[in-house]
């Protein structure tokens, strides 16, 4: 049973490494100076030898923790050691050492250690793979702690939600994006077209912006994670959910992504484009519209600086929805549950990620912070999408993720491709993920 279950883990990790958005791949090494005390001994003494914490209170020697992590040395993973080197100094009983592992290499890492016992306190996940995770026995169970946090109730529904495995929390949001509708202001006025807000409003200004070679809107639907990422908002505003995908609400979401493909007003080559690749199609002006994240925002303005454009809300059908992106951190399973959520409290806190957000241009997954602070509130576009976080769901949580993940990818290629109805692809789809939800 123990080999089945290592197979399982290999095979899940594989998975999750391919599917992965890979947007952290350059490799370097940033490490924290770490202080060496000589530790305090008790010989001599009939007293039994008490608990590090007590030590640390007692003797003065700092407790070592370490924290695995996938940032850009060069741009992200700066300002996350900067937040290590405030945690450090805030306090004088743990100090934290952070490494950088490229993502692709850290899974590995965390896959080799769950057999060999060589892990940090703390680790970083994608959001998405947080429960894979948590199902495999890396992280620990901290539903105690984050329950008695007074702070826990500022975090949006969607990012915390992707902490919980079964029920229980594993770990917290550090940080988040989502997705909304981008438009050109000047197309849409030239073709008297106000900015769209339910289905039918979408379909029909896709209908009057589609001409001279330009698409109405342009979407990914790559056949990957990042094409599902794109979909899901469609899905989940239509009513329905990755568990009921043969559903007539999750039908109709297809159904409406395959019509505005059909009818012209998006490319047939969104199967082939990733969210870069619409980017730049809207950016050239060959797309009036598309649906996009907060992270093109610096590559519009340098790539198309005169530009006239804005965000909005993802048009809905029932209800508004996004789509939710980011990275969590866990504490390893049987490490210093203690020292990892102090840790997790000030990173994930109110100072230290508004701090790290700030400065690498993500989201805080916290609404307090959104709603407060001058960086995001005052500015037009990212107040934007500060109000679209409200609506972003994680993908899952659920363990088989990729297995989820990939059926849907395949409906949609199908769909869109005219190989499969709508229904029929997605019907398909809901055996392969129930399928996979047995095993």
């Amino acid at each position: 049973m123990k080999r089945v279950w290592m197979f399982v883990v290999y095979i899940v990790i594989l998975t999750l490494i391919l599917l992965g958005c890979g947007q952290n791949t350059q490799q370097a090494q940033q490490d924290i100076t770490t202080n060496e005390q000589t530790p305090a001994t008790s010989e001599g003494s009939d007293e039994p030898e008490p608990e590090p914490e007590s030590e640390s209170e007692e003797t003065g020697e700092v407790i070592e923790l370490t924290v695995w992590h996938y940032f850009n040395p060069e741009y992200d993973g700066t300002a996350f050691a900067e937040v290590v080197e405030d945690f450090n100094a805030s306090q004088n009983k743990y100090h934290v050492t952070q490494e950088f592992i490229p993502r692709e290499e850290l899974l590995k890492q965390y896959s080799i250690g769950l057999v060999g016992d060589v892990l940090p306190d703390v680790g970083m996940v994608d959001n998405p793979e947080h429960a894979a995770f948590s199902a495999m026995g890396l992280f620990e169970d901290i539903t105690e702690q984050v329950e008695g946090w007074e702070e826990t109730e500022q975090f949006f529904e969607g990012p915390l939600l992707s902490t919980v495995y079964e029920g229980k929390y594993y770990g917290l949001p550090h940080n988040s994006n989502c997705l909304a509708l981008w438009y050109d202001e000047d197309m849409l006025k030239e073709a008297g077209v106000d900015v769209p807000q339910t289905w039918d409003e979408l379909m029909e200004a896709a209908k009057k912006l589609t001409k001279d070679g330009v698409y109405g809107l342009a979407i990914s639907a790559v056949k990957n994670e990042e094409g599902v990422f794109q979909f899901l908002p469609w899905l989940l505003s239509a009513g329905a959910d990755v568990e009921t995908l043969d559903s007539p609400d999750a039908v109709k979401a297809l159904t409406y992504i395959t019509d505005m493909v059909k009818e012209g007003y998006m490319s047939n080559e969104i199967i082939n484009w990733t969210q870069a690749d619409v980017q730049k199609q809207f950016a050239t002006g060959k797309a009036a519209m598309m649906i996009n994240g907060p992270w093109n925002i610096e590559t519009t303005k340098r790539d198309a600086p005169d530009k006239n454009w804005h965000v909005a809300k993802i048009p809905k059908d029932v209800k508004y929805s996004s789509v939710l992106g980011g990275e969590n951190f866990g504490i390893i399973n049987g490490k210093d549950v203690d020292g990892g959520w102090e840790f997790l409290k000030y990173i994930c806190g109110r100072v230290g990620s508004e701090k790290f957000n700030k400065d690498t241009g993500k989201f805080p997954p916290r609404k307090d912070i959104l709603e407060s602070s001058d960086h995001w509130k005052s500015d037009p576009v990212l107040s934007v999408f500060g109000e679209q976080m409200e609506y972003a769901m994680p993908r899952g949580p659920h363990p088989k993720w990729p297995e989820i993940s990939t059926a849907i990818s395949e409906a949609m290629h199908e769909s869109i491709t005219g190989v499969k109805t709508p229904e029929q692809a997605l019907k398909d789809a809901q055996v392969k993920a129930q399928e996979a939800l047995k095993e």
